[in-house]
C-alpha cells in the first residue's frame, strides 16, 4: 500500500526541494540532489550527497538543448554553452551556440552567432552563421546577416545588410563579411 505522506508531501517539504541542503560533516559547497519522485528522508536518516550528473556519465557530455516553448517569453538573457536552441515562443537575447532552430511561431530578437540556423519564424537583429543558414518559406529575417552558405525557399523574406563570410573567417565571427544590400520585396 502506498504511504500517503510519500505521495502528498507537506508544504514545508515541498519548499525544501528547492533549497540547498547542507549536512554535518560535508563541505559547504556540496549539496544533496533531491528528486521530486523520491520519498522525503526522515529527520534521523542522513542524506548522502548524490554525484553530479557529469560524474555519473563519466567524461561524456550530452547535448545541451534549450527549448523555449510556444507560450514562453524571455527577455534580456545571454545564452552560452548551448548546443541547440529551439525557439517556439518569443525571446530577446544574445546567443552563441551550435544550432538555432526557430519554429514558424517563434520570434528571436537580438544577436546570434551559430554554426547552423534553420528558420521557419522571425529573426530580427544580428545573425552570424558560420556554416549554413536555411530559410524556409515562412521565414522573416531582418537585420545584419552574415553566412557561409545559405539556402532560401521561395516565399522567405530576407532584408537588411546581408553578406557572405569569407572562407577564412567562416569559422569565426563576421568581421570578414562582405556586406550586400537587399531590399524587402514584400513592401
Amino acid at each position: 500500500m502506498l504511504n500517503r505522506d510519500n505521495l502528498f508531501r507537506r508544504r514545508e517539504e515541498q519548499g525544501a526541494l528547492f533549497r540547498r541542503r547542507e549536512e554535518p560533516g560535508t563541505p559547504a559547497t556540496a549539496s544533496a540532489a533531491v528528486s521530486s519522485a523520491a520519498p522525503a528522508p526522515s529527520p534521523a536518516a542522513p542524506v548522502a550527497p548524490t554525484p553530479a550528473p557529469a560524474a555519473q556519465a563519466g567524461d561524456e557530455r550530452k547535448e545541451a538543448k534549450l527549448i523555449v516553448g510556444p507560450d514562453i517569453k524571455m527577455k534580456g538573457v545571454e545564452i552560452a554553452d548551448c548546443d541547440t536552441l529551439v525557439v517556439e515562443g518569443r525571446i530577446e537575447a544574445t546567443l552563441d551556440a551550435r544550432v538555432l532552430q526557430i519554429a514558424s511561431s517563434g520570434v528571436f530578437q537580438g544577436t546570434v552567432a551559430v554554426d547552423v540556423a534553420e528558420i521557419h519564424g522571425t529573426l530580427e537583429g544580428e545573425l552570424t552563421v558560420r556554416k549554413q543558414l536555411v530559410l524556409h518559406a515562412t521565414a522573416r529575417v531582418n537585420g545584419k546577416i552574415h553566412y557561409a552558405k545559405i539556402k532560401v525557399e521561395e516565399g522567405a523574406e530576407l532584408s537588411g545588410e546581408i553578406g557572405m563570410l569569407d572562407k577564412a573567417h567562416s569559422a569565426h565571427a563576421a568581421p570578414g563579411a562582405r556586406p550586400v544590400r537587399a531590399a524587402n520585396p514584400a513592401h
